[in-house]
This record gives C-alpha cells, sequence and structure tokens, in this order.
C-alpha cells in the first residue's frame, strides 16, 4: 500500500473512535529532560474533544553526558554538524524509554495506545526573519529546530508518530509557538474567573483565559526567560553540584539587587507586543555569563546572584501581566506550571509584584500536576492532527490561518 494510502487509512480508523490514547512527549528549553504524559482523549460524534485525562505521567532525566550534547547545540560558537546529527538520532533513544516508562505505569497494554505526538528537543527558535538567498532575490526566512528522529521512536515502540509539530504554524506565518493554550483553556477554563496559565520552563510562556472565553479569545506569547538565567546561575555557583534552585532556598537567603533588574528590563523583547516568543538562543548561555559577570563585578555573592536572577523573571511576568494583560482583561488567578511551580521563592516574587486581589497558585493545586501540563497539551496537538483539525491559534501565534500540526510516521 503507498505510504499516503496508508496514512490516510490509519486516520480514517483513528477518527471513527471515540476515545483515544496518546503519549505526549515534551522535553523544554530547560534541557533537564524529558517529560511523557499518557492521556485519555474523548471525543463526540463531530470529533471535537469532550474531555481529556491523565493516565500516567513519567519524567526522565537526562544524564550530564547528554545534557551537555544537547546544550552545545544551543549556540552558534559550539554547535557541530556531527554532533547535530547524532543528537538527533540519540534522543529518540530516551524518548523510547520515556514512552515505555509511562506506559508500564499505566497498566495499559501496548496494544492500546493510539500514537506519540513528540515535541522533540528545541535547539534554536528564530521566529524573527532573517534574509535567505531565494531563486528571484533575497527571501525573509524564519524556523525552529527540535530534534528527535520520529522514525527511530517508531522502530523502537511500535507506534505511530507525531513530530516536527511547530513547522506549519511557522510555514504559514506564525511564530511557531506558544502552542499549549488550547488544551489551557480546556484544563483551566473557567466560567467565574479570568485566569492565567503560566508555564515556567527554560522560557517563562503565559496563557490568559477569560472568564468564559472561547478559543478565539485567548492571548498567549512567551514572557521571556523563566528558569534558565537561575539554573545557569546555581550551576556556576555550586560547580554543577546542583542544577537549579531547590526550593527557591538559595533565592530566598539572598538580597535582590533591583538595579540589576531594571536595567535587564531594558531588553527591547519586553516592549514588542504579543503575539511574541523567544529562546534560549536569546537568553541561554552568552546572556547568563553576561549576567555573573556584571553582578559578580558588583560585588554579589552567589545567593545575591540568584535572588536577583529570580527577581528578573519575577520582574518580567509580573510586567508582561501588567503591560499586555490587565488593563484589558479581569484576572483572578494565576496557575503556574513547570519546574518554576516548585520555587517558592519565585511564586512570592511574583505575587508580590502583581496587583492586590490575584492570586497566585499552581496548576497542581487545579488537578494537573506541575510537569505534566506541556506533555499533555502536545498528546492534544498530535490527537488534533490525527483527526485532521487546526492545532494551532492564529490570535496567539500570528499565523495567517488555523493549520494541521505536524507530521506522521507510520
Amino acid at each position: 500500500m503507498p505510504a499516503s494510502m496508508e496514512s490516510v487509512g490509519f486516520r480514517v480508523d483513528y477518527a471513527a473512535k471515540s476515545e483515544h490514547h496518546i503519549v505526549g512527549l515534551m522535553s523544554g528549553t530547560s534541557l533537564d529532560g524529558v517529560d511523557a504524559a499518557l492521556v485519555r482523549i474523548v471525543t463526540g460524534p463531530d470529533g471535537a474533544v469532550l474531555s481529556t485525562g491523565l493516565v500516567a505521567h513519567r519524567y526522565l532525566p537526562y544524564s550530564d553526558a547528554v545534557r551537555k550534547k544537547v546544550a552545545a547545540l544551543c549556540s552558534p560558537d559550539t554547535a557541530r554538524v556531527d554532533d547535530l546529527t547524532l543528537v538527533h538520532y540519540g534522543l529518540s533513544e530516551w524518548y523510547a524509554r520515556a514512552v515505555k516508562l509511562v506506559i508500564e505505569a499505566s497498566g495499559l497494554p501496548v496494544s492500546s495506545i493510539d500514537a506519540i505526538s513528540m515535541h522533540g528537543q528545541t535547539v534554536w527558535h528564530a521566529p524573527v526573519p532573517a534574509a535567505f538567498p531565494g531563486p528571484d532575490g533575497e527571501l525573509p526566512v524564519k524556523g525552529t529546530l527540535q530534534l528527535g528522529s520520529a522514525a527511530v521512536l517508531r522502530e523502537r515502540t511500535g507506534l505511530p508518530v507525531i513530530s516536527d509539530l511547530r513547522a506549519r504554524d511557522m510555514a504559514a506565518g506564525g511564530e511557531g509557538a506558544p502552542l499549549a493554550p488550547y488544551i489551557d483553556s480546556i484544563l483551566f477554563g473557567s466560567d467565574t474567573e479570568g485566569r492565567i496559565v503560566q508555564n515556567i520552563g527554560g522560557i517563562g510562556n503565559a496563557t490568559v483565559i477569560p472568564a468564559r472565553a472561547t478559543l478565539d479569545q485567548l492571548i498567549a506569547f512567551d514572557t521571556g526567560p523563566g528558569n534558565m538565567l537561575m539554573d545557569a546561575v546555581v550551576i556556576h555557583g555550586t560547580g554543577g553540584a546542583e542544577r537549579f534552585d531547590p526550593d527557591g532556598r538559595y533565592g530566598a537567603a539572598g538580597t535582590v539587587d533591583e538595579s540589576v533588574v531594571q536595567r535587564l528590563m531594558d531588553d527591547p523583547y519586553f516592549d514588542r507586543k504579543p503575539p511574541k516568543s523567544t529562546g534560549r538562543e536569546v537568553y541561554g548561555a552568552a546572556f547568563a555569563n553576561a549576567f555573573i559577570k556584571e553582578t559578580t563585578a558588583r560585588g554579589l555573592g552567589f545567593e545575591d546572584r540568584v535572588a536577583t536572577a529570580t527577581a528578573f523573571t519575577a520582574e518580567s511576568i509580573a510586567a508582561a501581566y501588567r503591560d499586555f494583560i490587565l488593563k484589558e482583561t479581569d484576572i483572578t488567578t494565576v496557575l503556574v506550571a513547570g519546574g518554576g511551580a516548585l520555587n517558592r521563592t519565585l511564586l512570592g516574587m511574583i505575587q508580590a509584584r502583581l496587583p492586590d486581589g490575584i492570586i497566585v497558585t499552581t496548576s497542581a493545586a487545579a488537578g494537573v500536576p506541575d510537569q505534566a501540563r506541556e506533555a499533555i497539551a502536545f498528546a492534544v496537538i498530535g490527537h488534533e492532527s490525527l483527526m485532521g483539525r487546526p492545532g494551532n491559534l492564529p490570535a496567539v501565534t500570528g499565523a495567517s490561518q488555523p493549520v494541521v500540526l505536524g507530521s506522521i510516521t507510520l
């Protein structure tokens, strides 16, 4: 059977079902590891999602050796094409292990799993067009690169794989991000209050969900650095003995240099109106090295540097709310997801920088594990792709139209 016919047949059979099981895989810009979420999705007669449920979640941390290889690919100064090729294929061995772990945790047979939706590991995100030579002169081109071979994952697991989920939105003029807002509206929408879902991974991104919001009323964008700078400061200050600030204890013990925070807030990114997105290519190693050099020269000790980095992330989030959200939308609750939800000092700093009447809590408090949210989101996006339904929101990404996302490897 030709591959195109096989794909059509698989999708027809998939769409005919009312209950689906998909594994969503997410490895974020923190470069910490892989989250795998096995999600049950129930659809109605028209194919629309009626409900989603988390069946199981597992986290597989990268080894130091893998993390080092991936981190080197996130900078033009250290990226090598041979390592790029090796990591692209090698990461899928880790993804396959994560899939195995989450299926075992669920107690379900592999035969009951419909597909895997693999985000892949972002190593470069370039949403701002750059000149590229075209057949009739220079062209404005933008792109994004997520590593992980769908073919390897398919061979190791025996399951169909949906991958390359951001490319189609970019091809349609969008920034390829953020893509999680669709599932945020399902998981966290409220009839009585406006909410912000603030993911804090390596990068921070916010989804604004007004009370009783429809999909076309959602707003979402990257707020700036999340854990990325804090993690780099901790790694540097502990000589690699620790990779993040446990519970925010180092930040809590330090004193914030507000003058450094305010200087960092002069970054033009924070003045850009949404839709917008950013990544490690802006706030990665070079940014962290400059921060460490500046704060050391100012006499800040290790804990003061962590506190100042934490305050910078908190201020970038709070400023994004003040500038682009609170003037237009009544917000009662901020639900923090991702690794940053575990940093109590960061949560307290965000709370302190927001107007009275807004409560900062975590997605776990709303019944969704902090680390599972993005993996759940990509499971649902993969499902929508298999149903032949768009998975992007043009008002959020800037795309010219809704598009079906990803490629299918059978």
